[in-house]
């Protein structure tokens, strides 16, 4: 006894059996393929009917800039850097300056398209349109307010009050040639006209520019929110550097529309080097003002210098400077003029840059150099005589003058010429194509491959999951583990034998009534592998049924819809057919469906039997078709069926029907849902659980024999009905409902 408890409770191998696992799903293989034909299927379907979408491509080449002012050295050369960041013409290209400029060339926030039929209607345009696209395509199946292919729809202007923005309008094309009418959201009409002519009415504003669709077709019209147009487009417009300072950029737009997206890319495109060119002459043209602003300045330092020199020679009667003096001099107006260059170059920086930037830093730093040197001529200076001193301050002050007005001269002609003739520093290198005969989305081979596969494995998993959450037993050696002996295996009953019994059901239920269902399996299909296994099972029974106290047998189970009325009804018919006198009573007295297998009507039965409204012979029915075998069936659904059974009256009826039959079988109701078969079971002899194949769990069985061993009643075995060929086997558990199917 200790070694069977200990066979009970002792758990499984925990470790992963393949076969096992491969089992599981070689049993449930149709689920499998299904699941996946219909992944496959329908990703087939998407594939189809989707609608495709194009990539439109272009290329930019952004170039070095060209130095800031002509005729003096780059500002790049103190900021270490000669090329445009890539990152900044990225941010240029989709700023809202550039994609608003195209949404407005474009009128890209007015969406108009005409209304398809769900699902199918853009398969069935592009189908068209791809044979003919110059003409429209006719209304299918007189559904005309839908546009079948072909439909154009060109708006010039559209103006809606600005609570309807983003809100859909639906244009309507009228009977006449180029009329329309214009429905609001309500579908009240709001203003109608003709192609070509603007129409205005209660604040909505139209002008067609084209249109060609059949009489009656439905467009959507959508005056969008510019701000959201470019919020979207922003994202969708996609700009990356093909290789690191190359200066090189790859734009890529997606749409349904190719040639739209051609065109959307194109625009943006030649919108951003108008600009970059715009952006360029601007820049040529400040510089310029800037020269010019100093001009005046410069040439009165020249006009005081000359008069100063002048003054000087007039008055001392001084001659030409000495060769020492004039190579002073050269160096001198050198340093200056650099200075004095540099100085006009710290006023345009003050212009860009704050003084702590480093190329700021950088040419105060040269400055300080220069006036160092500057400042180093003094002493030779010092040296001369005073008539040379003061002449060669002079004749640098009017040199120095002199170069610096006229080097602002040239500057001033070379960046007018470069206003005028400033081509920017960017071109398109590519302009936007987009491939029609390839669309970019969906990818057909990819995405019914990938939906095949992911069908396969989710019906995979649900196999495993399935097993997890129902693990009914599979094993007859699982039953008999709980102590509990498996009379007969009853395996499910085949496809054909299940049609014939049917067929056979419909031949003899002529007149029968809506109660009438399919006769017994053991007379429609006697050759079938169940009724074959319920032969056994009588055999089994004749020899177990010796020392019963009374040949009263009760067929009960864990919980309703496991084939007890099934096992009941064909298991009294063999007996019959092998010669014996048999009755079957259907003491379910709340959902029995005794009378249903039997393919019979519901009459009088148990209930009325034991209320007392019927005597016990007029209950009694002879089975139809069968020799031997009688029924007595559920009767009217009492109010108490429990102290029905417990009345005395009962066990009399009992043992007047045990006298009168060799064998008495009785159906009763599941004994976890409700006692009946618990208080029928104590007037019998022998008591037989059914189990069904994958539905029952060991605990509820084990539950089951509880319930009945503490009323004092011993199941003497189990019959595992339904049984599947399975190359695994699995349980599972639960509580139920069982009431009335009778209101």
């Amino acid at each position: 006894m200790e070694k069977e408890k200990q066979l009970r409770t002792t758990p499984q191998d925990d470790e992963i059996d393949l076969r096992d696992l491969v089992g599981v799903v070689y049993d449930r293989r149709w689920w499998v393929i299904a699941t996946t034909t219909a992944f496959a299927v329908l990703s087939a379907a998407y594939v189809l009917l989707a609608e495709p979408v194009y990539q439109a491509q272009a290329m930019i080449q952004v170039e070095s800039k060209v130095p800031a002012i002509p005729g003096l050295s780059d500002l790049t050369s103190l900021t270490g850097g000669g090329s445009a960041a890539a990152t900044t013409e990225v941010a240029l290209l989709t700023s809202r300056m550039v994609v608003g400029a195209a949404v407005d060339r474009l009128q890209l926030d007015i969406k108009a398209e005409p209304r398809r039929f769900p699902l199918l209607g853009g398969y069935f345009a592009r189908r068209h349109e791809r044979m003919d696209a110059q003409r429209v395509a006719g209304p299918a199946l007189g559904l005309s307010r839908y546009g079948w292919g072909g439909e154009v729809l060109s708006v010039h202007r559209l103006d809606v009050p600005e609570g309807l923005l983003n809100e859909s309008l639906t244009l309507v094309a009228g009977p006449a040639a180029g009329g329309f009418s214009l429905l609001g959201p309500g579908g009240d009409e709001v203003l109608h006209g003709a192609v070509g002519v603007p129409a205005e009415a209660g604040g909505f504003k139209l002008e067609v520019a084209e249109l060609r669709a059949n009489p009656g077709t439905h467009f959507l019209l959508q005056k969008r929110r510019r701000l959201d147009v470019l919020v979207e487009l922003q994202k969708e417009i996609k700009v990356a550097e093909q290789g690191k300072d190359s200066g090189i950029l790859k734009l890529a737009y997606e749409g349904g529309d190719a040639l739209g997206a051609e065109a959307l890319l194109q625009n943006v495109a030649e919108i951003y080097v108008r600009q970059n060119v715009e952006r360029s002459s601007a820049e040529a043209a400040s510089q310029l003002q800037f020269v010019k602003d100093q001009l005046p300045t410069v040439r009165k330092q020249v006009e005081t210098a000359q008069t100063a020199m002048a003054s000087y020679q007039a008055r001392s009667n001084a001659v030409d400077i000495t060769l020492q003096t004039k190579g002073l001099l050269e160096q001198q107006v050198a340093v200056e003029t650099s200075i004095q260059q540099l100085q006009l170059k710290q006023a345009e920086m003050d212009r860009t840059f704050t003084r702590e930037h480093p190329a700021y830093r950088a040419l105060l730093k040269q400055i300080g150099g220069l006036q160092a040197r500057k400042d180093g001529f003094r002493n030779d200076v010092s040296n001369l005589p005073d008539t040379q001193q003061e002449l060669l301050r002079f004749t640098r002050d009017l040199t120095v003058s002199n170069e610096l007005y006229t080097a602002l001269l040239n500057q001033a002609q070379q960046l007018d010429v470069a206003r005028a003739g400033s081509v920017g520093n960017v071109r398109i290198v590519d302009a936007a194509v987009a491939d029609m005969s390839n669309p970019v989305a969906p990818k057909k081979a990819v995405i019914v491959l990938a939906m095949t596969l992911l069908g396969g494995m989710l019906s995979i998993a649900g196999v495993f999951v399935l097993r997890m959450l129902n693990p009914g037993i599979e094993d007859p050696a699982d039953i008999e583990e709980l102590g509990l002996p498996v009379y007969a295996a009853i395996p499910l009953s085949s496809a054909a034998s299940l049609a014939q019994a049917r067929k056979a059901g419909r031949g003899k239920r002529k007149g029968v009534g809506a109660a009438a269902a399919a006769p017994l399996l053991a007379s429609a299909a006697p050759a079938d592998l169940a009724v074959e296994a319920l032969r056994s099972l009588r055999t089994s029974l004749h020899f177990a049924m010796m020392e019963a106290k009374n040949n009263i047998l009760v067929v009960s189970g864990p919980r309703p819809g496991i084939g007890k009325t099934f096992i009941a009804a064909n298991l009294a018919a063999v007996i019959a057919q092998a010669g014996q006198k048999v009755l079957v009573i259907d003491a379910d007295m709340r959902r029995g469906t005794l009378h249903k297998v039997l393919g019979v009507a519901h009459k009088t039965g148990l209930s009325d039997v034991l209320s007392g409204k019927v005597d016990l012979n007029a209950a009694v029915h002879a089975a139809p078709g069968l020799n031997g075998m009688h029924y007595i069936g559920r009767g009217e659904v009492p109010p108490s069926p429990s102290e029905l059974l417990m009345h005395p009256r009962f066990a009399q009826v009992l043992e007047e029907l045990a006298r009168n039959y060799d064998l008495v079988i009785i159906d009763t109701p599941p004994v976890l849902a409700v006692t009946d078969a618990v208080i029928v079971a104590k007037h019998a002899g022998s008591t037989l659980m059914v189990t069904r194949f994958g539905v029952n769990h060991p605990k509820e069985i084990r539950l089951a024999m509880k319930r009945f061993e503490q009323n004092g009643v011993q199941v003497k075995g189990a019959i595992f009905n339904a049984v599947e060929r399975r190359k695994t086997g699995y349980h599972s558990y639960g509580y139920y409902e069982y009431a009335s199917d009778t209101p």
